[in-house]
Protein backbone atom coordinates (compact mmCIF):
# COMPACT_ATOMS: atom_id res chain seq x y z
CA UNK A 1 0.00 0.00 0.00
CA UNK A 2 1.63 3.46 -0.70
CA UNK A 3 2.06 5.96 1.78
CA UNK A 4 -0.26 8.19 2.90
CA UNK A 5 1.29 11.88 3.89
CA UNK A 6 0.41 13.34 7.69
CA UNK A 7 -1.47 15.74 6.98
CA UNK A 8 -3.82 13.46 4.58
CA UNK A 9 -3.93 10.80 7.21
CA UNK A 10 -4.58 12.43 10.03
CA UNK A 11 -7.50 14.85 8.62
CA UNK A 12 -10.09 15.17 11.40
CA UNK A 13 -13.33 13.70 10.58
CA UNK A 14 -15.67 14.92 13.20
CA UNK A 15 -15.47 17.73 15.34
CA UNK A 16 -14.20 17.22 18.09
CA UNK A 17 -10.75 16.48 16.20
CA UNK A 18 -10.57 19.97 14.94
CA UNK A 19 -8.28 22.17 16.46
CA UNK A 20 -7.74 25.56 17.03
CA UNK A 21 -10.74 26.80 15.67
CA UNK A 22 -13.65 26.48 18.66
CA UNK A 23 -15.33 29.28 18.19
CA UNK A 24 -16.41 27.57 14.90
CA UNK A 25 -16.77 24.64 15.96
CA UNK A 26 -18.71 25.59 18.45
CA UNK A 27 -21.50 27.54 16.53
CA UNK A 28 -21.64 24.69 13.75
CA UNK A 29 -22.22 21.76 16.35
CA UNK A 30 -24.99 23.90 17.50
CA UNK A 31 -26.89 24.36 14.51
CA UNK A 32 -27.17 20.92 13.72
CA UNK A 33 -28.45 19.69 17.30
CA UNK A 34 -30.96 22.55 17.40
CA UNK A 35 -31.87 22.01 13.33
CA UNK A 36 -31.03 25.79 12.55
CA UNK A 37 -28.57 24.61 9.34
CA UNK A 38 -28.03 27.68 6.96
CA UNK A 39 -27.81 27.48 3.79
CA UNK A 40 -24.94 28.99 2.78
CA UNK A 41 -21.87 29.76 4.64
CA UNK A 42 -18.57 31.26 3.68
CA UNK A 43 -15.21 29.95 5.56
CA UNK A 44 -12.57 32.17 4.90
CA UNK A 45 -8.74 32.39 6.74
CA UNK A 46 -5.41 31.36 5.59
CA UNK A 47 -4.14 28.03 4.16
CA UNK A 48 -4.01 25.10 6.29
CA UNK A 49 -6.55 26.11 9.13
CA UNK A 50 -9.44 23.67 7.98
CA UNK A 51 -11.71 25.42 6.06
CA UNK A 52 -12.03 22.32 3.55
CA UNK A 53 -11.73 20.25 6.42
CA UNK A 54 -15.20 21.27 8.11
CA UNK A 55 -16.54 21.76 5.17
CA UNK A 56 -16.52 17.88 4.87
CA UNK A 57 -17.59 17.44 8.56
CA UNK A 58 -20.84 19.78 8.02
CA UNK A 59 -21.95 17.51 4.66
CA UNK A 60 -21.66 14.40 6.60
CA UNK A 61 -22.72 15.95 9.96
CA UNK A 62 -26.45 17.50 8.07
CA UNK A 63 -26.57 14.17 6.13
CA UNK A 64 -25.26 11.58 9.56
CA UNK A 65 -27.98 8.90 10.18
CA UNK A 66 -27.14 8.71 13.81
CA UNK A 67 -25.16 12.82 14.98
CA UNK A 68 -23.68 12.46 18.07
CA UNK A 69 -23.67 15.84 19.87
CA UNK A 70 -24.28 17.53 16.47
CA UNK A 71 -20.74 15.67 15.00
CA UNK A 72 -21.20 12.69 12.35
CA UNK A 73 -20.95 9.24 13.69
CA UNK A 74 -18.49 8.56 10.96
CA UNK A 75 -20.55 4.30 11.10
CA UNK A 76 -23.31 5.42 9.02
CA UNK A 77 -23.92 4.21 5.00
CA UNK A 78 -23.78 8.00 4.14
CA UNK A 79 -21.19 9.03 6.52
CA UNK A 80 -18.79 6.40 5.23
CA UNK A 81 -19.66 7.28 1.38
CA UNK A 82 -19.16 11.08 2.24
CA UNK A 83 -15.48 9.71 4.00
CA UNK A 84 -14.76 7.69 0.63
CA UNK A 85 -15.98 10.45 -1.64
CA UNK A 86 -18.56 8.29 -3.30
CA UNK A 87 -21.52 9.98 -1.86
CA UNK A 88 -23.70 11.87 -4.89
CA UNK A 89 -25.32 14.22 -2.98
CA UNK A 90 -21.95 15.96 -1.93
CA UNK A 91 -20.35 17.54 -4.77
CA UNK A 92 -16.78 19.61 -4.59
CA UNK A 93 -15.77 22.51 -7.00
CA UNK A 94 -12.49 23.48 -7.54
CA UNK A 95 -13.17 27.21 -8.46
CA UNK A 96 -9.99 27.97 -9.71
CA UNK A 97 -9.99 25.16 -12.78
CA UNK A 98 -14.01 25.48 -12.74
CA UNK A 99 -14.60 29.29 -12.47
CA UNK A 100 -16.98 29.82 -16.04
CA UNK A 101 -20.89 30.89 -16.73
CA UNK A 102 -21.27 27.27 -17.63
CA UNK A 103 -19.64 25.56 -15.03
CA UNK A 104 -22.32 27.85 -12.04
CA UNK A 105 -25.36 26.59 -14.84
CA UNK A 106 -24.46 23.33 -14.39
CA UNK A 107 -25.05 23.85 -10.61
CA UNK A 108 -28.29 25.89 -11.23
CA UNK A 109 -29.80 23.14 -13.05
CA UNK A 110 -28.45 20.30 -10.62
CA UNK A 111 -30.28 21.99 -7.77
CA UNK A 112 -33.28 21.24 -8.52
CA UNK A 113 -33.10 17.11 -8.60
CA UNK A 114 -33.55 16.22 -4.86
CA UNK A 115 -30.46 14.15 -3.62
CA UNK A 116 -30.85 10.68 -3.98
CA UNK A 117 -29.76 9.59 -0.61
CA UNK A 118 -29.60 11.84 2.58
CA UNK A 119 -31.16 14.92 3.76
CA UNK A 120 -29.21 17.41 1.91
CA UNK A 121 -27.21 18.25 -1.35
CA UNK A 122 -23.78 19.89 -0.18
CA UNK A 123 -21.62 22.10 -2.43
CA UNK A 124 -18.18 23.20 -1.54
CA UNK A 125 -16.86 25.49 -3.26
CA UNK A 126 -12.54 25.96 -2.75
CA UNK A 127 -11.28 28.75 -4.13
CA UNK A 128 -14.53 30.38 -4.48
CA UNK A 129 -12.62 34.02 -4.95
CA UNK A 130 -11.37 32.50 -8.37
CA UNK A 131 -14.73 32.85 -10.05
CA UNK A 132 -15.54 34.99 -13.29
CA UNK A 133 -18.25 37.77 -12.77
CA UNK A 134 -19.86 36.54 -14.58
CA UNK A 135 -20.10 32.85 -12.76
CA UNK A 136 -20.71 35.38 -9.54
CA UNK A 137 -23.74 37.16 -11.38
CA UNK A 138 -25.17 33.24 -12.47
CA UNK A 139 -24.53 32.38 -8.72
CA UNK A 140 -26.96 35.11 -6.73
CA UNK A 141 -30.25 34.26 -7.28
CA UNK A 142 -29.58 30.16 -6.76
CA UNK A 143 -27.63 31.57 -3.35
CA UNK A 144 -30.15 33.47 -2.28
CA UNK A 145 -33.08 31.42 -2.34
CA UNK A 146 -31.97 27.76 -2.58
CA UNK A 147 -34.18 24.81 -2.32
CA UNK A 148 -34.85 23.41 1.28
CA UNK A 149 -32.38 21.09 0.68
CA UNK A 150 -28.92 22.48 -0.73
CA UNK A 151 -26.16 24.12 1.03
CA UNK A 152 -23.96 25.89 -0.26
CA UNK A 153 -20.47 26.15 1.73
CA UNK A 154 -18.01 28.75 0.19
CA UNK A 155 -13.93 28.48 1.04
CA UNK A 156 -11.42 30.91 0.45
CA UNK A 157 -8.18 32.70 1.46
CA UNK A 158 -9.13 35.98 -0.14
CA UNK A 159 -12.37 37.03 1.07
CA UNK A 160 -12.16 40.80 -0.47
CA UNK A 161 -11.99 39.59 -4.02
CA UNK A 162 -15.47 38.34 -3.42
CA UNK A 163 -18.28 40.69 -4.28
CA UNK A 164 -20.20 41.99 -1.40
CA UNK A 165 -23.64 40.90 -3.27
CA UNK A 166 -22.40 37.58 -2.43
CA UNK A 167 -20.91 38.18 1.44
CA UNK A 168 -24.17 39.35 2.12
CA UNK A 169 -25.91 36.11 1.65
CA UNK A 170 -23.49 33.50 3.10
CA UNK A 171 -23.09 32.97 6.72
CA UNK A 172 -19.19 33.89 7.20
CA UNK A 173 -16.73 32.60 9.69
CA UNK A 174 -13.18 33.53 9.83
CA UNK A 175 -10.75 30.82 10.59
CA UNK A 176 -7.77 31.75 12.96
CA UNK A 177 -4.28 31.09 12.83
CA UNK A 178 -3.46 28.44 14.87
CA UNK A 179 -1.40 29.03 17.81
CA UNK A 180 2.22 27.47 18.32
CA UNK A 181 1.05 25.47 21.27
CA UNK A 182 -1.77 23.90 19.76
CA UNK A 183 0.13 22.77 16.70
CA UNK A 184 2.72 21.61 19.44
CA UNK A 185 0.74 19.62 20.36
CA UNK A 186 -1.34 17.96 17.91
CA UNK A 187 2.46 17.09 16.60
CA UNK A 188 3.28 15.03 19.77
CA UNK A 189 -0.08 13.44 19.68
CA UNK A 190 0.66 12.25 15.74
CA UNK A 191 4.26 11.41 17.00
CA UNK A 192 3.27 9.28 19.61
CA UNK A 193 0.83 7.65 17.28
CA UNK A 194 3.07 6.92 14.70
CA UNK A 195 6.04 5.60 16.87
CA UNK A 196 8.34 8.65 16.33
CA UNK A 197 10.66 9.88 18.92
CA UNK A 198 11.51 13.69 19.32
CA UNK A 199 12.45 16.55 21.36
CA UNK A 200 10.17 18.75 22.94
CA UNK A 201 12.10 21.99 21.17
CA UNK A 202 12.15 20.53 17.97
CA UNK A 203 8.93 20.11 18.02
CA UNK A 204 7.74 23.58 19.05
CA UNK A 205 9.83 24.89 16.46
CA UNK A 206 8.35 23.09 13.51
CA UNK A 207 5.40 23.66 14.92
CA UNK A 208 6.17 27.64 14.33
CA UNK A 209 7.76 27.09 11.40
CA UNK A 210 4.25 25.92 10.65
CA UNK A 211 3.60 30.14 10.57
CA UNK A 212 -0.65 29.14 11.80
CA UNK A 213 -0.83 26.16 9.31
CA UNK A 214 -1.72 22.95 10.44
CA UNK A 215 -1.61 21.59 7.27
CA UNK A 216 2.00 23.44 6.76
CA UNK A 217 3.45 21.78 9.92
CA UNK A 218 2.39 18.07 9.24
CA UNK A 219 3.98 18.51 5.85
CA UNK A 220 7.51 19.97 7.24
CA UNK A 221 7.10 17.08 9.98
CA UNK A 222 7.04 14.73 7.61
CA UNK A 223 10.02 16.03 5.65
CA UNK A 224 11.78 15.76 8.87
CA UNK A 225 10.98 12.20 9.93
CA UNK A 226 11.40 11.27 5.87
CA UNK A 227 15.08 12.17 6.34
CA UNK A 228 16.39 10.99 9.44
CA UNK A 229 13.95 7.76 9.28
CA UNK A 230 14.39 5.48 12.44
CA UNK A 231 16.06 8.46 14.56
CA UNK A 232 15.19 10.59 17.12
CA UNK A 233 14.18 13.80 15.54
CA UNK A 234 16.58 16.38 17.58
CA UNK A 235 16.50 20.20 17.20
CA UNK A 236 19.70 20.56 15.45
CA UNK A 237 18.28 17.77 12.67
CA UNK A 238 15.44 19.84 12.16
CA UNK A 239 17.22 23.32 11.46
CA UNK A 240 19.47 21.02 9.06
CA UNK A 241 16.24 19.95 7.08
CA UNK A 242 14.70 22.79 7.09
CA UNK A 243 17.54 25.10 6.20
CA UNK A 244 17.25 27.20 8.81
CA UNK A 245 19.18 29.04 11.60
CA UNK A 246 20.07 28.65 15.74
CA UNK A 247 19.04 31.50 17.59
CA UNK A 248 22.61 31.87 18.80
CA UNK A 249 23.67 32.28 15.33
CA UNK A 250 21.26 35.41 15.14
CA UNK A 251 22.78 36.54 18.88
CA UNK A 252 26.33 36.64 17.22
CA UNK A 253 25.23 38.18 14.14
CA UNK A 254 23.05 40.90 15.55
CA UNK A 255 26.10 41.68 18.39
CA UNK A 256 28.54 42.18 15.07
CA UNK A 257 25.88 44.45 13.44
CA UNK A 258 25.43 46.73 16.68
CA UNK A 259 29.45 47.32 16.52
CA UNK A 260 29.34 48.02 13.02
CA UNK A 261 31.47 44.95 11.87
CA UNK A 262 31.02 44.47 8.39
CA UNK A 263 33.77 41.91 7.71
CA UNK A 264 32.42 40.04 11.15
CA UNK A 265 28.99 39.82 9.75
CA UNK A 266 29.48 38.75 6.39
CA UNK A 267 31.98 35.97 7.74
CA UNK A 268 29.01 35.09 9.81
CA UNK A 269 26.86 34.97 7.00
CA UNK A 270 29.31 33.01 4.30
CA UNK A 271 29.37 30.00 7.20
CA UNK A 272 25.69 29.97 6.74
CA UNK A 273 25.65 29.74 2.98
CA UNK A 274 28.44 27.09 3.49
CA UNK A 275 26.72 25.05 5.69
CA UNK A 276 23.67 25.17 3.38
CA UNK A 277 21.19 27.20 5.08
CA UNK A 278 18.15 28.72 3.22
CA UNK A 279 18.64 32.59 2.60
CA UNK A 280 15.08 32.96 2.24
CA UNK A 281 14.64 31.20 6.18
CA UNK A 282 16.81 33.18 7.41
CA UNK A 283 15.75 35.91 6.57
CA UNK A 284 12.48 35.37 8.07
CA UNK A 285 13.87 34.27 10.85
CA UNK A 286 16.24 37.04 11.93
CA UNK A 287 13.49 39.56 11.30
CA UNK A 288 11.18 37.78 13.83
CA UNK A 289 14.40 37.61 15.98
CA UNK A 290 15.01 41.24 15.88
CA UNK A 291 10.29 41.41 16.50
CA UNK A 292 11.07 39.23 19.62
CA UNK A 293 14.45 41.61 20.66
CA UNK A 294 11.58 44.53 20.21
CA UNK A 295 9.24 43.17 22.21
CA UNK A 296 11.59 42.61 25.24
CA UNK A 297 12.49 46.27 25.09
CA UNK A 298 9.30 47.70 24.75
CA UNK A 299 6.87 44.95 26.96
CA UNK A 300 6.54 44.85 30.33
CA UNK A 301 5.96 41.14 31.15
CA UNK A 302 8.61 39.40 27.95
CA UNK A 303 8.24 36.53 29.14
CA UNK A 304 4.52 36.02 28.26
CA UNK A 305 4.73 37.83 25.37
CA UNK A 306 7.95 36.17 24.00
CA UNK A 307 7.53 31.76 23.09
CA UNK A 308 10.98 31.42 23.72
CA UNK A 309 13.36 29.25 25.93
CA UNK A 310 15.09 31.14 29.24
CA UNK A 311 18.46 30.55 27.93
CA UNK A 312 17.10 32.84 24.86
CA UNK A 313 15.22 34.75 26.96
CA UNK A 314 18.43 36.17 28.89
CA UNK A 315 20.21 36.63 25.55
CA UNK A 316 17.32 38.87 24.51
CA UNK A 317 17.30 40.92 27.80
CA UNK A 318 21.30 41.28 27.32
CA UNK A 319 20.72 42.75 23.89
CA UNK A 320 17.53 44.57 24.58
CA UNK A 321 20.10 47.20 26.49
CA UNK A 322 23.01 47.64 23.19
CA UNK A 323 20.05 49.09 21.10
CA UNK A 324 17.15 52.07 21.56
CA UNK A 325 13.85 51.18 20.10
CA UNK A 326 14.23 53.47 16.77
CA UNK A 327 17.53 51.68 15.94
CA UNK A 328 16.01 48.22 16.12
CA UNK A 329 13.05 49.36 13.73
CA UNK A 330 15.24 50.61 11.65
CA UNK A 331 16.51 46.87 11.24
CA UNK A 332 13.44 45.43 11.06
CA UNK A 333 12.42 47.63 8.08
CA UNK A 334 15.67 46.59 5.93
CA UNK A 335 14.50 43.10 6.68
CA UNK A 336 11.42 42.98 5.81
CA UNK A 337 11.78 44.79 2.64
CA UNK A 338 14.51 42.58 2.14
CA UNK A 339 12.22 39.45 2.70
CA UNK A 340 10.35 40.56 0.07
CA UNK A 341 12.55 41.24 -2.52
CA UNK A 342 14.35 38.20 -2.21
CA UNK A 343 11.60 35.50 -3.12
CA UNK A 344 12.22 36.31 -6.69
CA UNK A 345 15.67 37.65 -6.80
CA UNK A 346 18.47 35.57 -8.82
CA UNK A 347 21.52 36.82 -6.58
CA UNK A 348 19.81 36.26 -3.14
CA UNK A 349 23.25 36.52 -1.51
CA UNK A 350 23.99 40.06 -2.42
CA UNK A 351 21.00 41.87 -1.71
CA UNK A 352 21.43 39.59 1.44
CA UNK A 353 24.88 41.17 1.88
CA UNK A 354 23.54 44.70 1.15
CA UNK A 355 21.27 44.20 3.90
CA UNK A 356 23.74 43.47 6.20
CA UNK A 357 25.86 45.96 5.27
CA UNK A 358 23.19 49.02 5.47
CA UNK A 359 22.74 47.62 9.07
CA UNK A 360 26.30 48.07 9.86
CA UNK A 361 26.61 51.98 7.88
CA UNK A 362 23.52 54.01 8.76
CA UNK A 363 24.79 56.48 6.52
CA UNK A 364 23.69 54.95 3.56
CA UNK A 365 20.42 55.78 4.18
CA UNK A 366 18.65 59.32 4.57
CA UNK A 367 15.57 58.42 5.85
CA UNK A 368 14.74 59.45 10.04
CA UNK A 369 15.60 56.35 12.04
CA UNK A 370 18.74 56.02 10.06
CA UNK A 371 20.11 59.46 10.96
CA UNK A 372 18.90 58.93 14.73
CA UNK A 373 21.09 55.32 14.22
CA UNK A 374 23.76 57.43 13.31
CA UNK A 375 23.17 59.94 16.10
CA UNK A 376 23.86 56.83 18.36
CA UNK A 377 26.84 55.88 16.88
CA UNK A 378 28.13 59.22 17.31
CA UNK A 379 27.61 59.01 21.15
CA UNK A 380 29.54 55.55 21.14
CA UNK A 381 32.48 57.31 19.60
CA UNK A 382 32.15 60.67 21.92
CA UNK A 383 33.11 58.03 24.86
CA UNK A 384 35.93 56.52 23.32
CA UNK A 385 37.19 59.96 21.62
CA UNK A 386 37.08 63.52 21.65
CA UNK A 387 34.48 65.09 20.08
CA UNK A 388 36.62 67.56 17.38
CA UNK A 389 37.85 63.97 16.30
CA UNK A 390 34.57 62.41 15.81
CA UNK A 391 33.61 65.45 13.59
CA UNK A 392 36.52 65.36 11.29
CA UNK A 393 36.36 61.36 11.19
CA UNK A 394 32.29 61.63 10.04
CA UNK A 395 32.62 64.43 7.52
CA UNK A 396 35.68 62.77 6.08
CA UNK A 397 37.24 67.03 6.16
CA UNK A 398 41.15 67.15 7.36
CA UNK A 399 40.15 69.79 10.32
CA UNK A 400 43.43 70.83 12.42
CA UNK A 401 44.05 68.17 15.66
CA UNK A 402 43.36 70.94 18.61
CA UNK A 403 43.63 68.17 21.19
CA UNK A 404 47.66 69.71 21.69
CA UNK A 405 49.54 66.35 20.64
CA UNK A 406 50.81 68.61 17.73
CA UNK A 407 52.32 71.30 18.44
CA UNK A 408 52.28 73.57 15.24
CA UNK A 409 48.61 73.06 15.95
CA UNK A 410 48.71 74.38 19.45
CA UNK A 411 50.04 77.50 18.21
CA UNK A 412 47.17 78.06 15.67
CA UNK A 413 44.60 77.22 18.57
CA UNK A 414 42.57 80.64 19.70
CA UNK A 415 43.30 82.02 23.08
CA UNK A 416 39.74 81.55 23.96
CA UNK A 417 37.17 79.18 23.21
CA UNK A 418 33.69 80.33 21.81
CA UNK A 419 31.27 81.78 24.34
CA UNK A 420 28.41 79.26 25.09
CA UNK A 421 26.01 80.72 23.17
CA UNK A 422 27.67 81.00 20.09
CA UNK A 423 28.40 77.37 19.99
CA UNK A 424 24.75 76.47 20.30
CA UNK A 425 23.24 79.10 17.65
CA UNK A 426 26.71 77.41 15.16
CA UNK A 427 25.71 73.52 16.10
CA UNK A 428 21.98 74.40 14.50
CA UNK A 429 23.28 76.69 11.62
CA UNK A 430 22.09 74.94 8.79
CA UNK A 431 18.71 74.77 10.61
CA UNK A 432 19.05 78.66 10.91
CA UNK A 433 20.16 79.53 7.54
CA UNK A 434 17.41 76.93 6.05
CA UNK A 435 14.77 79.24 7.61
CA UNK A 436 16.26 82.32 5.04
CA UNK A 437 15.51 82.97 1.76
CA UNK A 438 16.53 83.91 -1.80
CA UNK A 439 19.83 85.36 -2.37
CA UNK A 440 20.98 85.93 1.25
CA UNK A 441 20.01 81.66 1.64
CA UNK A 442 22.70 81.20 -0.86
CA UNK A 443 24.98 83.75 0.59
CA UNK A 444 24.82 82.39 3.86
CA UNK A 445 25.47 78.58 2.82
CA UNK A 446 29.03 79.39 1.66
CA UNK A 447 29.81 81.79 4.49
CA UNK A 448 31.50 80.68 8.04
CA UNK A 449 30.78 81.75 11.83
CA UNK A 450 33.57 83.25 13.59
CA UNK A 451 33.96 84.80 16.83
CA UNK A 452 37.30 86.86 18.56
CA UNK A 453 39.52 84.25 19.28
CA UNK A 454 41.27 87.03 21.79
CA UNK A 455 38.65 88.33 23.63
CA UNK A 456 36.61 85.78 23.25
CA UNK A 457 33.19 88.36 22.88
CA UNK A 458 29.80 87.28 22.50
CA UNK A 459 29.52 88.88 18.54
CA UNK A 460 28.91 86.43 15.72
CA UNK A 461 31.10 87.50 12.87
CA UNK A 462 29.57 85.73 9.54
CA UNK A 463 32.16 85.98 7.03
CA UNK A 464 31.21 85.43 3.31
CA UNK A 465 33.79 83.52 1.02
CA UNK A 466 31.68 85.34 -1.89
CA UNK A 467 32.36 89.12 -3.13
CA UNK A 468 28.59 88.95 -3.75
CA UNK A 469 27.87 88.89 0.05
CA UNK A 470 29.15 92.82 0.25
CA UNK A 471 25.71 93.58 -0.62
CA UNK A 472 24.50 92.22 3.25
CA UNK A 473 27.91 93.42 5.10
CA UNK A 474 26.35 97.08 5.03
CA UNK A 475 22.34 96.25 5.14
CA UNK A 476 20.48 96.00 8.76
CA UNK A 477 17.43 94.33 7.54
CA UNK A 478 19.91 91.48 6.67
CA UNK A 479 21.46 91.45 10.01
CA UNK A 480 17.85 91.79 12.32
CA UNK A 481 16.67 89.01 9.81
CA UNK A 482 19.02 86.72 11.10
CA UNK A 483 18.90 88.23 14.60
CA UNK A 484 15.13 87.12 14.78
CA UNK A 485 15.43 83.65 13.17
CA UNK A 486 18.55 82.52 15.58
CA UNK A 487 16.15 84.15 18.30
CA UNK A 488 13.49 82.54 17.79
CA UNK A 489 15.26 78.80 17.04
CA UNK A 490 17.46 79.16 19.89
CA UNK A 491 15.76 82.10 22.54
CA UNK A 492 19.58 83.42 22.61
CA UNK A 493 20.03 87.37 21.74
CA UNK A 494 23.49 87.99 19.71
CA UNK A 495 24.85 91.06 17.99
CA UNK A 496 25.93 89.95 14.16
CA UNK A 497 28.41 91.21 11.95
CA UNK A 498 28.87 90.52 8.49
CA UNK A 499 31.88 90.54 6.44
CA UNK A 500 33.56 89.20 3.36
CA UNK A 501 36.84 86.89 3.17
CA UNK A 502 39.91 88.67 2.74
CA UNK A 503 38.47 92.35 2.74
CA UNK A 504 38.37 93.37 6.26
CA UNK A 505 40.66 93.85 9.14
CA UNK A 506 40.25 91.18 11.98
CA UNK A 507 43.17 89.36 12.26
CA UNK A 508 41.76 87.48 15.22
CA UNK A 509 38.86 85.30 14.30
CA UNK A 510 38.55 82.10 14.46
CA UNK A 511 36.05 79.69 13.60
CA UNK A 512 33.31 78.79 16.50
CA UNK A 513 33.82 75.46 17.79
CA UNK A 514 30.81 73.12 18.86
CA UNK A 515 32.22 70.96 21.15
CA UNK A 516 31.00 71.70 24.55
CA UNK A 517 27.60 72.22 22.54
CA UNK A 518 27.26 68.61 21.56
CA UNK A 519 28.55 67.35 24.74
CA UNK A 520 25.89 69.21 26.97
CA UNK A 521 23.36 68.74 23.95
CA UNK A 522 24.19 65.21 22.08
CA UNK A 523 20.05 64.63 22.01
CA UNK A 524 19.59 67.97 20.25
CA UNK A 525 18.23 68.05 17.23
CA UNK A 526 21.45 69.23 15.42
CA UNK A 527 24.03 68.55 12.54
CA UNK A 528 27.23 66.69 13.59
CA UNK A 529 28.14 65.17 10.27
CA UNK A 530 29.31 68.22 6.96
CA UNK A 531 27.43 67.67 3.18
CA UNK A 532 30.57 66.12 1.21
CA UNK A 533 29.55 68.75 -1.42
CA UNK A 534 30.02 71.75 0.71
CA UNK A 535 33.54 70.84 1.80
CA UNK A 536 36.43 72.79 -0.03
Amino acid sequence: MSYTALYRKFRPDNFADVKGQDHIVTTLTNQIKHNRIGHAYLFCGTRGTGKTTVAKILAKAVNCEHPVDGSPCNECAMCKAIQAGTAMNVIEIDAASNNGVDNIREIREEVSYRPTEGKYKVYIIDEVHMLSTGAFNALLKTLEEPPSYVIFILATTEAHKIPITILSRCQRYDFHRITIDTIASRLEELLNIEGVEAEEKAVRYVAKAGDGSMRDALSLLDQCIAFYLGQTLTYDKVLEVLGAVDTEVFSKLLRRVIQGDVTGSIHILEELIVGGRELGQFVGDFTWYMRNLLLVKTSEEPEEAIDVSSENMKLLKEESTMLDVETLMRYIRIFSDLSNQIRYAAQKRVLVEIALIKLCRPAMETNLDSVLDRLRVLEQRIDERPVQQVIVQSSGEKRPDISGDNPENHQAAPAKAAPEDLQKIVAGWRTIIGQTTGMFKQMLQKSVPKYNGETGESVLYVEFQDFLGQTYVDNPEAVKELQDIIAAQTGKSVEIQMLVANKHQHTNLAQVSVDQAIRENIHMDIVTEEDPDEIE
